[in-house]
């Protein structure tokens, strides 16, 4: 299967400067004309239509115009490093900007330009989602013959997928903001008019329009075998999504069955398969939904590429060279620790205690974890994919930022995914960056069996988070093998056991090989689960565990409930301030914290007679 980006993605990139005079600077581009786009000889036909709708998918992760990197895919500046699975990490006087992030000061000026930076990029995408829609109207009632109906019919399905979606983060981050559709434009200047804040409720129905409408136009497979475009599956199963974040259980029970019963999608082999460089694992069918990353497709600066996280790989005594962000909190590791005997999470049958320890966790083969924890987080003395055994001098300042590395973004060296170009070629590969995948949705799937009124299966629940653990102990990190020959013999000289077993990146997980770790993942019986919030604690520790330093935790813990977040955060930072000292001055989660602040520069520029059109979330 062709992948979308590759085969057309400096297409799209060639049409940045002609989509309308957007902006990425602090200006308020929803009252830039888009008049260019639209009046272009050039652009009325099919290619001008096909670039719009790539430049649309281009803006799902940072790129040389947007700012700062609040604009990453991942969100980890957003949904980790508020949480308890990362700290900021690198050092205190890198990107002071981020720290502000992570301290909860996020009224400060600092703060303000990882948000501005978010807000630019879905807005954007928004903007580009409807200059799409509009050309592609205009090409069908202009050149009729064009672009065949089937095509047609596809690009406002995908056009109309992306304006969900941008509009989806919108939501999560902001609860209350404005929706723009195609129509949206004064017809007299060609500028978008700028429309207000609307309740969080209303912003989530809207959503679910956008993907009903994208659902019933879109073929049931990526349009032109291209990986990465949108699907009718796409947009249902992403419905299913918004509908849990809604609390509309009963909705989300029946949408994420249907998907579940489609066979669409199906959990990866191995663990190790989901966050890969490898070309031959990329897109498989536990993508829902993802951004797909590309380097060495000829872009000069390798701008196609995992931008969104260039900072987040070991730093300067690693073969990546730098940068040391997104460290994996003690917490986050801590919860990996499983029970010796049953195997199941200590965070589950110790919840008071699991998270106890505070000393680094390095290699031991006495301790029994779950094996996603080497997939998951770097740590010393054990090998990281394969470059090598991981080691206390990748870790930039660890009195700050702790001894972890994040591990799933960082592509496998023998997968040649590492780009070739760029000044941080050492840190920009083509591992795609899921947005959204089958576990995702399964995980809710099992939540709404307990949350929805009627409907609802313990059975159906247990099976989904078996399944899940079950594909987790199929493989653990093995050998690998090492960058060059010195990080070979280093990798050796610890583990003799490990010689003639460079390439072994994944592994069973009782292989003799491993001696850094006991691996271990028990599965549960409805006996451990007694009641529906015993059940519900079970099912989003396993999300935890299966999605951490994805980008979802602080997201998922506002909407398990109006107090869950607060909770959690105030039992987090206690510990914390005893680990990370600068952690003293993080703000305590408050229910202001529920929602982002909305860049005060945003309202600023909505002003119309002196009057802000946007009005800012409460607390803030």
């Amino acid at each position: 299967m062709k992948n979308l980006l590759r085969s057309r993605l400096v297409l799209g990139t060639a049409f940045l400067s002609l989509l309308g005079a957007v902006t990425y600077a602090c200006a308020d581009f929803l009252d830039t004309p888009s008049q260019g786009t639209i009046a272009s000889q050039n652009l009325l036909n099919r290619a001008g239509v096909e670039g719009s709708l790539i430049a649309t998918y281009r803006m799902l992760d940072c790129n040389s115009f947007t700012a700062a990197w609040g604009c990453a895919a991942s969100n980890w500046s957003f949904g980790d490093i508020t949480s308890d699975d990362a700290y900021k990490g690198s050092e205190a006087s890198d990107q002071p900007q981020a720290t502000q992030v992570e301290l909860y000061a996020w009224g400060t000026d600092q703060a303000g330009q990882y948000l501005e930076g978010k807000w630019q990029t879905v807005y954007e995408g928004v903007v580009r989602a409807n200059n799409t829609l509009r050309l592609l109207e205009r090409v069908k009632t202009e050149k009729p013959q064009e672009i065949p109906a089937g095509d047609a019919a596809s690009i406002e399905g995908e056009a109309k997928f992306l304006r969900a979606h941008y509009h989806f983060e919108a939501y999560r981050m902001w609860g209350s903001v404005p929706y723009y559709h195609e129509g949206d434009t004064d017809p007299a200047t060609g500028k978008a008019n700028l429309l207000p804040n609307i309740p969080r409720d209303s912003v989530a129905k809207l959503i679910v329009a956008d993907l009903n409408a994208a659902a019933a136009v879109l073929p049931a497979t990526p349009r032109n075998g291209e990986a990465g475009r949108a699907t009718a599956w796409t947009a249902r199963a992403y419905k299913g999504r918004v509908f849990a974040y809604q609390g509309q259980w009963d909705s989300a029970l029946v949408t994420l069955r249907a998907v579940r019963a489609s066979g669409v999608y199906a959990l990866e082999q191995s663990y190790d398969r989901v966050w890969t460089g490898f070309s031959q694992f990329k897109n498989g069918k536990e993508t829902i939904w993802a951004y797909e990353a590309s380097s060495n497709d000829g872009e000069p600066n390798g701008q196609n590429g995992n931008w969104g996280e260039t900072l987040n790989f070991p730093h300067s005594g690693s073969p990546f060279g730098c940068c040391g962000f997104h460290q994996p909190s003690q917490n986050l590791a801590n919860a990996f620790a499983v029970d010796a005997v049953t195997g199941l999470p200590k965070a589950f049958s110790s919840p008071a205690t699991f998270n106890n320890r505070d000393s680094t966790w390095v290699a031991a083969v006495t301790d029994t974890v779950d094996p996603r924890l080497d997939f998951t987080i770097g740590r010393d003395n054990v090998p990281y994919k394969d470059w090598g055994l991981h080691r206390a001098n990748w870790i930039r300042a660890p009195g700050y930022g702790g001894r972890y590395s994040p591990k799933k973004n960082a592509q496998e060296n023998a997968s040649g995914s590492q780009s070739q170009v760029g000044w941080n070629a050492a840190q920009l590969n083509s591992v795609h960056y899921h947005l959204y995948r089958y576990a995702d949705a399964l995980l809710m799937l099992a939540e709404a069996n307990y949350l929805a009124t009627t409907g609802g299966s313990p059975a159906e629940a247990l099976a989904i988070v078996n399944e899940i653990r079950t594909r987790a102990a199929q493989k653990a990190q093995g050998c690998g093998g090492g960058v060059n020959h010195a990080a070979d013999s280093v990798l050796e000289a610890r583990y003799p056991g490990c010689v003639g077993h460079k390439g072994e990146i994944a592994v069973p997980i009782n292989d003799p090989t491993i001696q850094w770790a006991t691996y271990k993942v028990g599965l549960y019986t409805l006996a451990n689960w007694p009641d529906a919030a015993t059940a519900l604690r079970a099912i989003r520790l396993e999300r935890r565990l299966e999605l951490g330093m994805e980008g979802q935790r602080l997201f998922d813990l506002r909407r398990y409930g109006p107090t869950e977040a607060q909770t959690t955060m105030v039992t987090y930072l206690t510990k914390e301030m005893t680990r990370r000292t600068y952690k003293v001055a993080q703000a305590p989660y408050d229910t202001k914290h529920n929602l982002f602040p909305i860049p005060q520069i945003e309202i600023d520029l909505s002003k119309v007679g002196g009057t802000s059109v946007l009005t800012q979330n409460t607390g803030w």
